[in-house]
């Protein structure tokens, strides 16, 4: 008899956990692509999380991430130095501001700007501190 570690049936099978990846980062691209035509829609946080859990599911479509033409470029910036490139920057604290706004005028209560301010100012002050690419 072997022995068996307590939390062996609590794992995912990894066939199971390799399909939620590869779903994952096809989700993921389909929205990173959307987001570099349509301006409400970001771009970068879904490609940067497309490539990691492409990394984990698809060899192929993170070989193809890292070498396209468009989202190339700031996923090997990102993966390097931890750079944004100053456009995503300026856009992304432009939009939070623009929908702070919008919140703060269409609710009747405080909570929910105040708690949403607090986010999207640590938002863009991690956006703002990261170097530019």
């Amino acid at each position: 008899m072997s022995a068996s570690h307590p939390s062996d049936d609590l794992r995912e099978p990894p066939v199971r956990r390799n399909l939620f990846y590869l779903l994952l980062a096809y989700l993921c691209t389909g929205l990173g692509v959307l987001g570099a035509f349509l301006p409400v829609l970001p771009t970068t946080p879904f490609l940067l999380l497309a490539a990691w859990s492409a990394a984990r599911g698809s060899p192929a479509l993170h070989r193809w991430l890292y070498a396209h033409p468009r989202f190339g470029a700031p996923l090997i910036a990102w993966e390097r130095n931890r750079a944004v490139p100053v456009s995503a920057k300026i856009l992304s604290t432009v939009f939070m501001t623009i929908s702070w706004l919008i919140m703060l005028w269409r609710t009747d209560t405080l909570l929910v700007p105040v708690v949403t301010g607090v986010l999207f100012l640590a938002v863009a002050a991690y956006l703002l501190t990261r170097p530019s690419s």
